[in-house]
């Protein structure tokens, strides 16, 4: 049974392609404006790397921002409960997911069989997303995907006081100019930004043990002062945070066919 799950957001579309329960192929990319397009280039990429070709795939399941332009897909999805699937199927023990994408954040608390139980989730501002990191890194004149092993090197404790990204940018180019390092900046916009998802996480009233997925779970610093920011652990999965809802969505088609198949 080949099944595969896509996943386009606003930032990045991701394909999981599995066989009997199993990856075999998972790809990332930069989504372009065309939520479709996207999918079909993210999806060609894995199924190169599978050596399949469209036709070997019996069921897809989309989601993310852009599912309901996806147009080769049997099903569309919401992101949090692929998420949450992707989680429990990675780790059993896993009862609540922290899901930060491109344009929102998400929070939800999840029973043992992956089924959402609550959630909450931002999508009125930017800030508290992987957009807000985008522009600060902008601002710091440093690649996103440094602004982790950055925060690291921190030495001294400074606040970012602004919520509104705009704002908040102003002030990073304030620090900057009046000489903070880079690193000690970082450290503070994590801080910042953490402190609005804990918000987020503690209004559902997450529970142990906690999955944080989606791209920017790969960031160290921000990881860090998340899981101080709630008092609590972060769980990180075994396959890539940034795929968990393709992997999700892939599960969800595996569990189609299977009922389709037992009928």
């Amino acid at each position: 049974m080949i099944v595969a799950g896509v996943d386009v957001g606003s930032l990045t579309a991701k394909a999981v392609i599995m066989k009997d329960n199993e990856i075999i192929a998972s790809a990332v990319l930069r989504a372009n404006p065309s939520p479709s397009q996207s999918a079909r280039e993210v999806m060609d990429m894995a199924l190169a790397q599978a050596g399949l070709s469209q036709g070997d795939i019996e069921f897809t399941v989309g989601t993310g921002y852009g599912r309901k332009q996806i147009d080769f897909v049997n099903l569309v999805e919401s992101e949090i409960a692929c998420h949450a699937r992707g989680a429990v199927w990675n780790m059993p023990s896993v009862r609540s997911i922290i899901d930060i994408g491109g344009q929102d954040a998400k929070a939800a608390r999840i029973d043992e069989n992956g089924n959402v139980e609550r959630y909450g989730y931002n999508d009125k501002c930017a800030s508290g997303t992987g957009r807000f990191l985008e522009v600060m890194a902008e601002a710091l004149d440093v690649p996103m995907e440094d602004m982790g092993d950055l925060d690291l090197q921190a030495k001294e404790d400074l606040s970012i006081s602004n919520q509104c990204v705009v704002f908040a940018e102003t002030e990073v180019i304030s620090l900057v100019n009046k000489g903070y390092e880079v690193p000690d900046i970082a450290k503070a916009l994590h801080k910042a930004m953490a402190g609005r998802v804990a918000a987020l996480a503690k209004s559902i009233g997450v529970e142990e043990d906690i999955a944080f997925t989606g791209g920017v779970a790969k960031n160290k610093g921000l990881a860090r002062a998340l899981a101080n920011a709630l008092n609590m652990d972060l769980k990180f999965l075994d396959t890539d945070p940034q795929t968990n809802g393709a992997l999700g969505a892939a599960l969800m088609a595996s569990q189609v066919m299977a009922e389709k198949k037992s009928a």
